[in-house]
């Protein structure tokens, strides 16, 4: 990720090293270094694609220094957090430097969007919580150095299609990819597709959790990829893995504040993990739940709130390295905590070894070292 690269891309994407590829075929054949990414078309259904090679200037082979992904869990934009924002003058009231370093250094940077960016629609009835940002807001992604998010969750159509639509444009606009969401099922069930160093990565979105059916998208209306019915988002990661080196599915599912996965997550992240995906993100319940392995392959079943505003304070971002050099790759939670719309990296070795060994505790036969390290569960 490159915060400067971002912020060119919220004022026209003019001298960024990104391109958001659209299209047909725009998965297959996509160039560098052009400096201009295309103008985005409203609602597009085609997969997003983000380039970060640099244009070689010899014939030579290129040296692979592997890639950095960093995952995040809820992001919700609260009162909380924008009063933090405000009082600070800046993302360093919601931020803390050592996480914004983290972010800055990795090369792409992905979270789950717990709402729509829109001014339009109506209130869904009978929803205890439905919220909504003016399209604006979107400016404080930029600064928090968001590359992408999921749009599929439970808040997406809080203020109906007008709104998600809004969502979908704003974000394009921004130079922001999206999954899980969007004009109908065919843009909805779309990748996020990250390409670095010839390493190829295609995530995408999806939720076991809607208020109703109606939520989900369909051939002609918008909506959400549900995997209530797992079909669609199997055939898709089966797909998906034809194309690219490392799969990931960030998904929405279980229950709120509890803190150990549904039997049906497990079930659900290993059919995943036999579709043909590497990893498997979970987010929803607010709350970190544990990790488990299934044939080799990660399971983090939720990332709690990452920026939200709430009560909760234990978050993490997820570290995900992926190197030629390395069997496997390699996975570390960097831990922190959140209040008052402020979210911290824990730093002190104490508050780490208390986390990691909280996060041992809620998981499945798997240990961290002392930087947050994935060590057994393979």
């Amino acid at each position: 990720m490159a915060a400067a690269a971002l912020a060119a891309g919220l004022s026209g994407c003019q001298q960024t090293k990104y391109e958001r590829i659209r299209g047909e075929g725009a998965d297959r054949e996509v160039t560098t270094g052009s400096g201009l990414a295309p103008e985005p078309e409203s609602n597009s259904e085609a997969a997003l694609v983000i380039i970060q090679d640099e244009v070689e200037t010899t014939l030579q082979e290129p040296e692979d220094d592997g890639i950095s992904l960093l995952f995040g869990g809820d992001v919700m934009l609260s009162e909380h957090v924008l009063n933090a924002y405000q009082k600070a003058g800046g993302i360093e009231g919601v931020l803390d430097p050592v996480y914004r370093q983290k972010i800055g250094a990795a090369d792409f940077f992905m979270v789950n969007q717990e709402f729509p960016f829109s001014s339009r629609g109506t209130a869904a009835a009978d929803k205890q919580y439905t919220f909504r940002l003016a399209p604006d807001y979107v400016s404080l992604f930029g600064e928090m150095g968001i590359d992408a998010v999921t749009l599929a969750n439970n808040h997406a159509l809080d203020f109906g299609t007008e709104a998600l639509l809004d969502s979908c444009d704003t974000l394009a606009e921004a130079g922001i990819a999206y999954t899980g969401a969007g004009i109908n099922l065919k843009q909805a069930k779309q990748p996020v597709i990250f390409e670095k160093n010839r390493h190829r990565v295609g995530i995408i979105g999806a939720t076991r959790v809607i208020p109703e059916a109606g939520w989900a998208a369909g051939g002609n209306h918008p909506g959400m990829l549900s995997t209530y019915d797992p079909a669609v988002l199997l055939k898709e990661i089966k797909q998906l893995k034809e194309t690219c080196d490392y799969v990931i599915v960030f998904v929405h599912w279980g229950i709120e504040r509890d803190e150990k996965p549904q039997e049906y997550q497990r079930t659900l992240g290993q059919q995943y993990i036999d579709a043909g995906a590497d990893l498997v993100i979970g987010s929803h319940p607010h709350v970190l739940q544990g990790v488990e392995y299934y044939q080799g392959k990660p399971v983090v079943y939720s990332l709690g709130n990452f920026v939200f505003g709430s009560s909760i304070p234990r978050t993490a971002l997820l570290e995900v390295t992926i190197d030629e050099k390395a069997k496997t790759p390699v996975l570390k939670l960097l831990p922190g905590t959140s209040g008052a719309g402020y979210t911290r990296m824990l730093t002190d070795p104490a508050g780490r070894q208390e986390f990691y060994r909280y996060m041992e505790s809620i998981s499945f036969g798997v240990s961290f070292d002392n930087e947050g390290m994935l060590l057994s569960g393979s």
